[in-house]
Parts: structure tokens; C-alpha cells; sequence
């Protein structure tokens, strides 16, 4: 299927990639497009390497397994890079983003990455000061949507809004659309 975009999210236990994966797969369906979102974990405990994928389509996906050549991957966790191959079955052309205060360029220089687009954003520091836990999935997400241009940010603060309103507390919600919006403005292009 050539339009399909795959996605993969590496993270650890904790850091909240299982549910930005399903949280976009959400937003994404109401703009009418096939998604898919799957997590690859075990019993993992907090802080454990964890993955999880997304399919987005204008056509049905028919393909039930793990993403094997993603053209962005998302990064929660520097840490992650050297234990876990970030570009692996990736393209020249592939994005990859990180949460890191480190600027692309560092980022590049550390890995050795040839091609691919890098960017970065402190996405930590950014839901640290916005919800008071360092928790990178919303900021990611945010980043993401600025450099895929999938969602304005206004529209996607409405569809996130609407996703954490059942659950979570106004408080809770408001400083997920902030971390949002901020990783709208922060994300580095390197």
C-alpha cells in the first residue's frame, strides 16, 4: 500500500508511547483515515524498553504485524540510542525525533545517522514544567504533528481535549494541550 504512513515509537515502561500511539490512532480516525496502533511489550516494569507502532491509510489496512520499515520513528528516551537500533529498516529519507535537549546536530554526531531527517525537543523538561511529571508522550505527539503537518495545533489541542476529558481532570487536560503546544513551537529541525 504505497500511501501507508508506519510509524514507531520507542519508549520505556512509564513514559506513556502505548498511549500516544493509541491517542493519535484516535485523532487521526476522526479525519476519516484507517490507523492502527500497536504496542510490543511483554511484563515489562517501569522503565523497561518498551515499542509500539502506528499504520495510518486512506485505504483499509489489511497488514496485522509488526512495522518493519517506519518512515518517522519517535524517541522518548535518549538512552534508548545505542541499546536499541533507532534506525533500524528505516530509509534515507526517514524522520526520526527525540526527546533530548541535545540539538539534532549532537544527536547525529553521537549516532553516526547518514541521511534521515533529526529533530529534537526537550519533550521531558516540557511535561515536566507543564503536568509535574516527566512524562514525554503528549509533547512527542505534539512534535509530530508539527513536522507531519497531520493537525493544526488548535485542532489537535480540540480532538486531545476531547480524548482526556472523559478521564483525566481539567488540570490534568489543560497541561497536555500547554505540553502540546509548546512542542509546537520547541521541535528542532537538524
Amino acid at each position: 500500500m504505497q500511501d501507508m504512513l508506519e510509524m514507531r515509537w520507542h519508549g520505556r515502561a512509564g513514559q506513556g508511547i502505548v498511549t500516544a500511539a493509541a491517542v493519535l490512532a484516535q485523532v487521526i480516525s476522526k479525519k476519516g483515515k484507517y490507523v492502527q496502533a500497536n504496542p510490543e511489550f511483554g511484563a515489562e516494569k517501569r522503565g523497561a524498553p518498551v515499542i509500539a507502532f502506528n499504520r495510518i491509510s486512506s485505504e483499509p489496512i489489511r497488514l496485522h504485524s509488526r512495522v518493519r520499515t517506519p518512515r518517522i520513528v519517535l524517541v522518548a528516551d535518549p538512552t534508548l540510542i545505542g541499546v536499541v537500533d533507532i534506525c533500524e529498516g528505516t530509509e534515507e529519507d526517514a524522520i526520526i525525533i527525540v526527546n533530548t535537549p541535545k540539538a539534532p546536530t549532537e544527536i547525529r554526531e553521537k549516532t553516526g545517522i547518514k541521511g534521515r531527517k533529526i529533530y529534537t525537543l526537550d519533550a521531558s523538561k516540557i511535561s515536566n514544567e507543564e503536568l509535574g511529571r516527566p512524562i514525554p508522550n503528549m509533547p512527542m505527539l505534539g512534535a509530530l504533528m508539527k513536522i507531519t503537518d497531520m493537525y493544526e495545533v488548535d485542532d489537535l489541542a480540540s480532538a486531545i481535549t476531547e480524548l482526556l476529558k472523559k478521564r483525566f481532570s481539567p488540570k490534568v487536560v489543560e497541561g497536555n494541550i500547554n505540553a502540546i503546544r509548546r512542542a509546537f513551537e520547541e521541535v528542532i529541525e537538524g
